[in-house]
C-alpha cells in the first residue's frame, strides 16, 4: 500500500488569483478544510501552495483584513511539499509530521497533483492494521483451545 493508493483522488483546487472570498465559499460548499493551489502546466495540474482554513482564520480574520479584497496567493501557503505516489505510509507520516502539517498534495512521477493524504487516512489504514493484529491473537487463542482441549 502507497500514498497513491490511500490519497482522496477528488482534490478540490484553488488558483493563486482566485479571490479569498470565492475560496472560502468552495471550502464551505465542498466541506473541505484546505484547497490545494496548482498552476496548469500542459495538461497537468502542479501544485504550488495550500490554503487551510486556519491560514484564512490567522491571516485575514484575526487581522481584521477585509477578504474581499484579497486573492488565494496573498494568503497561501506556498512551497508546499508534497509526496510521491509510490511513498509508503511511513514515509507520508514522517513528512507530515516533521513538516507539521496534517494534510499533504499527492503528485505523481512528473509533479502533477494525483490526489490529498491526510492525517485522518493514515490513522484509518492504521486502525484497520491494528483491529487485524487483534483478530490474529483472538483467532490463535481459539486455534489452541481447540487444539489443546484436555
Amino acid at each position: 500500500m502507497n500514498a497513491g493508493d490511500i490519497c482522496k483522488r477528488d482534490v478540490i483546487v484553488a488558483y493563486r488569483d482566485m479571490p479569498l472570498a470565492e475560496a472560502a465559499r468552495l471550502m464551505r460548499e465542498r466541506h473541505v478544510g484546505s484547497l490545494v493551489v496548482v498552476v496548469d502546466r500542459a495538461s497537468e495540474r502542479v501544485p504550488v501552495g495550500i490554503l487551510t482554513d486556519r491560514d484564512i482564520t490567522v491571516a485575514v480574520v484575526a487581522k481584521a483584513l477585509d477578504p474581499r479584497t484579497l486573492k488565494v496567493g496573498d494568503v497561501m501557503t506556498s512551497g508546499v511539499f508534497a509526496v510521491r505516489e509510490q511513498d509508503g505510509p511511513a514515509e507520508a507520516m514522517r513528512a507530515m509530521r516533521e513538516n507539521g502539517v496534517r494534510r499533504v498534495p499527492v503528485v505523481t512521477h512528473s509533479g502533477a497533483l494525483a490526489g490529498i493524504l491526510a492525517i485522518d487516512d493514515l490513522l484509518e489504514l492504521m486502525s484497520d492494521e491494528l483491529i487485524d493484529f487483534v483478530r490474529t491473537f483472538a483467532r490463535e487463542r481459539v486455534r489452541e483451545t481447540r487444539t489443546r482441549r484436555p
